[in-house]
């Protein structure tokens, strides 16, 4: 029985080995389902923040959207003017991805994709610099969410691919990664970003959006914790509904170094839930890294999470979380906490 077949029951990811061809991958790249739907008109701006309404005019008037009124910053005839790429330049939870979305939906283009910077990158891992380049040649848009400016070679990677699509016309839209409530610590990234793509920074027009956190989370929250017959029912509900995982932690994590990052997605096809047992700690930073860019796809999907052992949001050593990936291991610990509180 194949895995597409089954409508319900337990499946574990560690049997699991997904392939994608290169075009397939490519085809993936659409906004995640929570923005399935998201348009400028569901964008909520808060009056007390004036920039998230100048920053939803300017990027409607970047994808097409609409025209702006007369007199505003991009008036139709200056519209020759606009750069080739804008940046949404913002804190945690101010609605940048749902603008990024909103300019994917909203732009007439033909051929457009969006993605997380890990997806884009993983890509030209799994691939090639050089096929990557090929497969997108020739498209309108490409939405970069979360542009990483934490590993310098894979950020020199990314330049060069765009700086090749922009020169063939292919228009783009980024935000980056900024970590939550971190108490102000890299709230806005704009320097940085265009500093780290200095190849390609006067591609990009910067657009500001001030605001607070609309999800308030908070990092000194724990994930939630089940003990083993706790952990049993919930995978059984799940199983009985839907399709649920269940996999040791260890094992996922040792599973995830023989799958390609751009093969995660495939890894939670037609889940419902992800059951996790015996969480523990990490001990090797890669291995950390790839369990991050899972959860990244496990949350895109909106899928809740159980498990036991180690809370997850306690995972990542100190260690880990004063180095250089810091902001991507609190994303994680973000991204956990709601996904086992769902």
């Amino acid at each position: 029985m194949t895995v597409s077949a089954t409508r319900t029951g337990v499946v574990h990811l560690v049997e699991r080995a997904p392939q994608l061809a290169g075009a397939e991958m490519v085809a993936a790249l659409v906004p995640p389902p929570q923005f399935a739907d998201a348009t400028f008109d569901t964008y909520r701006t808060d009056p007390a923040y004036p920039s998230q309404q100048e920053a939803k005019d300017l990027l409607q008037a970047f994808s097409g959207a609409s025209a702006p009124a007369k007199g505003g910053l991009f008036r139709r005839a200056k519209r020759p003017e606009l750069k080739p790429g804008v940046y949404l330049d913002g804190g945690f939870g101010v609605g940048k991805t749902h603008l990024l979305a909103s300019v994917y939906h909203a732009m007439p283009a033909r051929r457009k994709y969006f993605g997380s910077f890990i997806e884009y990158t993983a890509l030209v891992g799994a691939l090639g610099y050089q096929k990557t380049v090929e497969l997108f040649r020739g498209a309108d848009l490409l939405c970069i969410d979360e542009f990483e400016l934490d590993d310098p070679g894979d950020t020199m990677v990314m330049t060069r691919l765009l700086g090749e699509l922009v020169g063939s016309g292919t228009r783009l839209a980024a935000t980056s990664n900024t970590p939550p409530n971190a108490l102000g610590e890299g709230r806005f990234a704009a320097q940085d970003f265009l500093r780290e793509i200095h190849a390609m920074s006067a591609s990009f027009q910067t657009i500001r959006i001030d605001g607070t956190d609309f999800r308030h989370r908070a990092l000194d929250g724990h994930a939630a914790v089940l003990d083993p017959p706790q952990y049993e029912a919930a995978i059984a509900d799940a199983a009985a509904a839907g399709l649920a995982s269940d996999d040791t932690f260890d094992a996922l994590v040792a599973h995830l170094a023989r799958v390609h990052p751009s093969r995660y997605i495939r890894l939670i096809d037609g889940l419902s839930l992800v059951g996790l047992r015996d969480v523990a700690p990490f001990t090797d930073q890669s291995a950390a890294l790839r369990f991050v860019a899972f959860i990244d796809r496990v949350y895109d999907a909106q899928l809740p999470i159980r498990a036991t052992g180690t809370s997850l949001d306690l995972v990542f050593p100190e260690e880990m979380l004063a180095g250089g990936y810091r902001k991507k291991y609190l994303r994680a610990i973000s991204r956990l906490v709601a996904s086992t509180l769902d």
